[in-house]
């Protein structure tokens, strides 16, 4: 009987709560405009308590089912959210207020939290994906960030296809250590490594090993779709950055890709069709008879060859020849998002097809994603993020060497009257003038990085206990970011300077995974809508494990790139690997929506310290007052003042292996043995450890169409690491260690407004100004000089105490002194966007930097070669060339090599028209534009491109030796919106 009666109430539950809760659902629909009456497209209509979510179309129109008395809260960017609750009325009209500073939008404050911008404690760059993607798209993704953060420090390594940037936030964060921030994809940490080519084995740039960080590498963040990129933030230093640890300590980069949402499937199609061109050529030596017998060589033989070539018609201008052309850029996406209440996805295809300026080089990327999100109950979420990547660089042979092989650096010695031009068969001659024949090595050479990357993150929400006042939820996010990289070199025996090695193949292949887990525990505790804490702890994970094999062939069989059709065989290998562990608390105060008090605690350690299973502490804290919401200003002329204060700590741990002596494998009369290695391991070595205490005010006014935001930081980097030199009683020639103390300061000014708003006509802006000051303040050694070609004979960076990190130091005709420093005197950018009858709309993205000094080598080498366009102008040496006068300062002054590298540049300008009523039914939009990309730069700056970095991410950057040059892009773009 009791069975019996559990059936029938089990039946009763089945059947008769769906029937009531069908009854109970409504459906809602509306339409979300500006206050100018223009529709909102892509505002988010959520219900409250609940993860169903809808996004408003192109109209502005929505559809949600809800139930009775059901609160919804409308958000976009840029607007002031609205919460409503649904009594009786389903069919909304919402008109939403403009909200310049963003004060509604949600930032991260922890590993599982996040708070609105209007109670932030820390100064939060945000990059949605308009202004990242939607105005003149980069060639990569983080080429696209250029000008767009403050706080930013941003050069290229290359002009190659394939990218390749260096980012510095808030100035000098490591001398030797990671100076890079950590990119987090959807949870993910990605690897942004650089590889060698393996170049260096030709070039013999950096010494006699096979790498070097002055092979044209590129950075493996430029493999990523920006696209796919929905946000983007960023946490500039330890105030904001110390809950992520030990990777975090030059700041993290959170990127969220697109996600679906609930509602009707949208399709998007794509295509971007476009040219490159050079920056800027140096332009070449106009020669003469007479100025052709100055160059080195027997005068008779080069005047006859200069009044042949003449004669023939045979002058030729060898830099405009190969660097001025007009390659083909071609992008084309598709992109469909959608879903229920359960179950939402993003799905996209994108190919990527770029020439470079110089022939036989470019760059091509394939990239599938496939983001979901399901709700398994109301308490349980779970959200799969994958991204398949496969590229391919052709990258060239340039930048620095020293046996005059790149083609820059043949360039920069070879006249106008060479003849270097194959003959009726195709064969090449040798440059008289240079060690390679540029034209021969471009036709003959490949130069080729591949990756094929898998980068796959999960989320799990889990809610573990809801009542009126409390919430407690278990999140655990993480993945996996795994890339196989082979790098295929070919140099064959026919090139000029392959007499000797008669043929080199360098076949590189690298295999990297990384993978890390956060799980934590987050409380929130409400006892009244005037007060909430939030509490959160966990424990973190990350692991890294690089594998890179390289082999070099010398006397390879003509046409083979087997490695094993050669004569003789070097092969190198580099394993590093890392395990990285944290545990972190965190408290969140909230008081009457007007006080923001953060606390937290970070206790990491790392395979790579010295002790490793020492816990370092890194504590954090942050309060944020927000005078108006607390009414201590009343509401009028401003809206919103914020005043705000954050200090915090974060490491960067020792590089790998410096806690060791290693062994060498050494070969004694055919025996193998082993070597102790003249790098001196430090038993003891410990982490770098940052501290930063950051404050400021935030306040907006004219009913939020104008807002500001004030901030001044101070860094200091405590028991920074250093490569030094030991005594030579030691017996060692190099040796990690904790060396000292540095600091940063700086300032940044943030101006974001709505000058114009109606129904004809908006225009937005925004504009930054930030700059930065670093100082050594303690120095255990004596000064140390880091990344030079040419030490003080042309210019040099010098880390020495109580001076800038930064300084570029020289001969100065009296000595050695301080010539320059690669830091801004400041940078500024505006970033603006016009829009008539929300259909034609103008953007533009315009960056100043003003100062800061390259170590400019490619000006000075073109000197040395005597292929200078300056180099007979006058002097003020009356009958002496000018180039003549620049040569006899060498040994004596670096000074020429030292230039300010002041540029105002255009980085983006497009115009784009929306046509919304398509005879066409199924087709929503169809959007045209056309874009220009870096095409206007105003410099003084002699080399090709002031932004130039050719010794790669690390510290010394602002080195300018014969680079791939920079290039400029226009394109034509014409997306559909299904």
């Amino acid at each position: 009987m009791r069975k019996k009666l559990l059936f029938i109430i089990g039946w009763l539950i089945i059947t008769i709560i769906p029937a009531t809760l069908f009854a109970q659902t409504k459906t809602l629909t509306g339409t979300v405009t500006a206050r100018n009456t223009n529709p909102v497209a892509g505002a988010t209509i959520a219900l409250k308590n609940s993860s169903q979510a809808v996004a408003s179309d192109v109209n502005g129109k929505f559809t949600l089912n809800i139930n009775d008395n059901a609160v919804v809260i409308i958000s976009a960017i840029g607007y002031k959210s609205q919460t409503i609750t649904i009594a009786g009325n389903y069919n909304l009209k919402v008109i939403l207020e403009e909200d310049v500073s963003n004060l509604d939008e949600v930032v991260v404050t922890g590993l599982s939290t996040s708070v609105k911008r209007k109670n932030l404690a820390n100064s939060v760059a945000v990059i949605g994906h308009a202004e990242l993607n939607g105005t003149a798209p980069a060639q990569t993704f983080d080429a696209a960030l250029e000008g767009k953060i403050p706080g930013a420090n941003i050069n290229a390594n290359s002009g190659a296809p394939g990218g390749g940037i260096s980012i510095k936030l808030r100035g000098v964060t490591s001398v030797y250590g990671n100076t890079q921030p950590l990119y987090v994809i959807d949870g993910v940490e990605a690897d942004n490594s650089i590889t060698s080519a393996g170049l260096n084995a030709v070039t013999a740039a950096g010494g006699s090993g096979p790498t070097s960080t002055q092979d044209n590498p590129s950075s493996r963040i430029a493999d990523i779709n920006a696209d796919d990129i929905e946000s983007i933030e960023i946490l500039k230093g330890a105030s904001a950055a110390a809950i992520y640890g030990s990777k975090a300590a030059a700041g993290v980069i959170i990127i969220t890709t697109k996600r679906g949402k609930q509602g009707k499937t949208n399709i998007r199609l794509s295509q971007d069709i476009g040219f490159s061109s050079p920056i800027k050529l140096l332009g070449v030596r106009q020669f003469t008879a007479e100025t052709a017998a100055t160059l080195p060589g027997d005068s008779a033989t080069l005047v006859n060859e200069f009044k042949a070539a003449q004669a023939s018609g045979h002058i030729y201008d060898y830099e405009k020849e190969i660097y001025d052309h007009k390659p083909l850029l071609r992008n084309t996406e598709f992109s469909m998002d959608g879903g229920n209440d359960k179950t939402s996805f993003f799905f996209s295809v994108d190919q990527k097809n770029e020439g470079g300026i110089v022939e036989r080089t470019g760059y091509n990327n394939t990239s599938v994603r496939l983001n979901l999100d399901h709700k398994v109950t109301d308490g349980i979420k779970i959200g799969i993020s994958t991204n398949y990547i496969n590229s391919s660089a052709d990258r060239g042979l340039f930048n620095n060497d020293n046996d005059g092989v790149t083609t820059g650096i043949a360039l920069s010695s070879t006249p106008d009257f060479a003849q270097l031009h194959p003959d009726a068969n195709g064969v090449y001659p040798d440059n008289p003038f240079a060690a390679s024949n540029p034209l021969q090595t471009i036709a003959l050479m490949q130069n080729n990085e591949s990756v094929n990357r898998f980068i796959t993150g999960a989320n799990l929400d889990v809610t573990l206990q809801k009542n009126n006042h409390s919430i407690t939820r278990f999140i655990g996010r993480g993945g996996v970011d795994f890339y196989n990289l082979e790098t295929n070199v070919l140099f064959p025996s026919v090139l000029q300077f392959e007499a000797v090695a008669k043929g080199t193949s360098i076949q590189g292949f690298t295999k990297n995974l990384n993978t890390n887990f956060i799980f934590s525990l987050v409380n929130t505790y409400a006892p009244s809508d005037k007060f909430t804490l939030t509490s959160s702890a966990g424990i973190t994970q990350e692991t890294g494990d690089y594998n890179n094999l390289l082999d070099i062939a010398t006397q390879v069989i003509s046409g083979q790139t087997d490695v094993s059709q050669a004569g003789a065989l070097n092969a190198t290998q580099s394993r590093i690997k890392f395990l990285n562990g944290g545990i972190f608390l965190q408290e969140e105060a909230n008081i009457i929506n007007a006080i923001t008090l953060t606390g937290g605690l970070r206790l990491d350690r790392s395979s790579n310290d010295g002790d490793v299973g020492k816990y370092y502490l890194y504590p954090k804290a942050g309060v944020s007052w927000n005078l108006t919401d607390m009414g201590i200003i009343k509401a009028g002329f401003f809206d919103n003042v914020k005043l705000r204060a954050a200090y915090g700590q974060a490491n960067n741990v020792p590089a790998y292996g410096s806690k060791f002596t290693a062994l060498g494998v050494s070969n004694i009369q055919g025996n193998p043995g082993l070597l102790v290695n003249t790098q001196e391991g430090s038993a003891d070595i410990k982490p770098e450890r940052q501290a930063e205490f950051e404050t400021g005010i935030d306040f907006s006014l004219l009913k939020g169409r104008l807002g500001f935001e004030l901030t001044y930081y101070n860094k200091n980097i405590y028991d920074f690491l250093l490569l030094t030199t030991p005594p030579p009683s030691s017996g060692f020639a190099q040796q990690w260690i904790n060396a000292g103390n540095l600091s940063n300061h700086g300032v940044e000014l943030g101006l974001n407004a709505k000058p114009v708003l109606s129904k004809a006509i908006t225009w937005s802006t925004s504009v930054n100004f930030w700059l930065n000051r670093s100082l050594v303040t303690k120095l255990d050694v004596a000064p140390v000089q880091l990344g030079s070609v040419g030490g003080f004979l042309l210019g040099t960076f010098q880390i020495e105490q109580g001076k800038s990190a930064t300084q570029i130091v020289g001969l100065n005709g009296h000595g050695v002194g301080v010539l320059g420093d690669a830091e801004p005197t400041f940078q500024m950018s505006t970033y603006n966007e016009v829009t008539l009858f929300n259909k034609l709309s103008l953007r533009f993205l315009i960056h100043w930097k003003q100062g800061g000094q390259n170590v400019d080598v490619t000006s000075l080498q073109n000197v040395f070669g005597g292929t200078s366009a300056t180099y007979d102008n006058p002097s003020s040496i009356p009958h002496v060339p000018y180039g003549v006068t620049q040569l006899m300062q060498v040994g004596t002054n670096a000074q020429q090599t030292v230039e300010t590298s002041t540029y105002l540049r255009f980085r983006e300008i497009g115009l784009y028209y929306t046509f919304n009523k398509i005879p066409a039914s199924f087709i929503k939009t169809i959007n045209v534009g056309v874009s220009l990309n870096n095409y206007i730069t105003i410099t003084k700056y002699k080399g090709y491109d002031p932004e130039v970095s050719n010794f790669g991410t690390g510290f010394s950057s602002g080195i300018d030796l014969d680079p791939y040059p920079s290039s400029k892009q226009a394109a034509l773009h014409v997306s559909l919106n299904f």
